[in-house]
């Protein structure tokens, strides 16, 4: 009788932006003061309408199994919103409700994929997309996006053989903010007609664009695309409700299916309170979402003025999400070498946690997430700037 555990989990690393956090938690705890720009949470709270349907929820006793793929009153909320926002028709069964975003996308992953199955990633990308990949039996395929963080249509077509199943969009952009333009867009959408491969596209961060960008849905392209496109997205960061677990994807009728089948066998339903609370999220006022956006602005052009004003640090001006990804290569030395090595440094004399950019796909970036307050932002940055001027001293 064998006891070898799953060759496949034991090489997939923990989530590097988890393990940030929880040693920034861990050092807290034991009385440092450490300020943290390393998980992508918002610093504001749940929208005081929302958690009311969530205590209504409670004390209407909503706590009960729901259909596996999610109660139908939320699965039209979310219609309505992708009628209302994207321009998008959808039917309810082509909507699954999971938990969180994060959920939904290995979801797809482990629906779509069959072993030897390529998707292609532009890099710098989200930690989870290759280790979801992988954990379902696909390849990844990388493809690097110019200095500005910009992919090309050319360089995916590049990319694509015969075993290419899909290809990964994230506009704007964990971890760099960048966003994609239209044109590239729209050429990547017609490559996947032509070709016949699905486009997942993850627009968690659809809310979070800067500079009078406007964001497009990638399934709004036409109804060509549409019929290829996985629309994924969540409450967890446009309702700061990153811990109610509410994430959905919408898409053709046959892989939503597929994404129940496997839901219904892995975690079932997500959270009933948590889903009623979501339909609060999505019909109800919306003020909330344009103050934190305004603020995570004002953010953004703070960070980026003075990121910038670091000798030896170069940041790329964001154009959406709540991140920086400046290039620190600048500061690098015999001592501190790459990406790994300058968070360590920055955590135990800076007392401040960044995530490393190498998991992210480049060695020579740090991602700051700006998602905390302003004084925590401008402390932590004259922090950095002090620790830098340190190195090689």
């Amino acid at each position: 009788m064998s006891r070898e555990l799953n060759k496949v989990a034991v090489t997939i690393p923990p989530s590097s932006t988890m393990a940030i956090n929880a040693k920034a938690n861990q050092m807290i705890a034991d009385g440092e003061n450490i300020l943290k720009f390393g998980i992508g949470e918002p610093d504001f709270n749940t929208p005081e309408n929302v958690k009311a349907a969530g205590k209504k929820a409670i004390d209407d006793n909503r706590s009960k199994y729901t259909p596996a793929a999610g109660i139908p009153a939320l699965k039209n909320a979310i219609i309505e919103k992708l009628k209302r926002e994207n321009g998008l028709e959808y039917t309810p069964k082509e909507v699954i409700v999971s938990n969180g975003g994060k959920h939904s996308l290995y979801n797809i992953m482990i629906a779509l994929l069959n072993p030897g199955d390529e998707v292609i990633i532009p890099i710098p990308a989200w930690i989870s997309y290759k280790e979801q990949v992988t954990l379902a039996g696909g390849k990844s395929v990388f493809v690097e996006t110019d200095e500005a963080f910009k992919i090309s249509a050319e360089k995916v077509a590049e990319s694509v053989s015969e075993r290419t199943k899909a290809i990964i969009i994230n506009s704007p952009s964990n971890p760099t903010g960048a966003t994609i333009e239209e044109s590239e867009l729209r050429a990547i959408a017609e490559l996947a007609v032509e070709k016949g491969f699905y486009i997942i596209s993850d627009e968690v961060y659809e809310k979070f664009v800067y500079g009078g960008r406007k964001f497009i849905s990638t399934a709004s392209l036409s109804e060509e695309v549409k019929e290829l496109t996985l629309t994924c997205n969540a409450v967890s960061k446009t309702y700061a409700m990153t811990g109610w677990r509410i994430g959905y994807t919408a898409g053709n009728e046959a892989v939503i299916k597929a994404m129940g089948n496997v839901q219904s066998h892995s975690t079932s339903n997500p959270c009933s309170i948590a889903q009623y609370a979501a339909i609060e999220a999505f019909n109800g006022q919306q003020n909330s979402v344009g103050e934190m956006i305004k603020q995570f602005d004002d953010r953004r052009q703070y960070v980026f003025k003075h990121l910038n004003e670091i000798e030896g640090i170069k940041l790329v001006e964001p154009e959406g999400a709540f991140y920086a990804f400046p290039d620190v290569s600048g500061v690098f030395n015999e001592k501190v070498k790459g990406s790994v090595e300058f968070c360590d440094l920055m955590l135990q004399e800076a007392k401040v946690a960044l995530v490393p950019g190498k998991d992210f796909g480049s060695d020579n970036h740090i991602r700051f997430s700006y998602a905390s307050s302003m004084d925590d932002i401008k402390e932590g940055i004259e922090r950095i700037s002090e620790a830098v001027g340190m190195i090689g001293k």
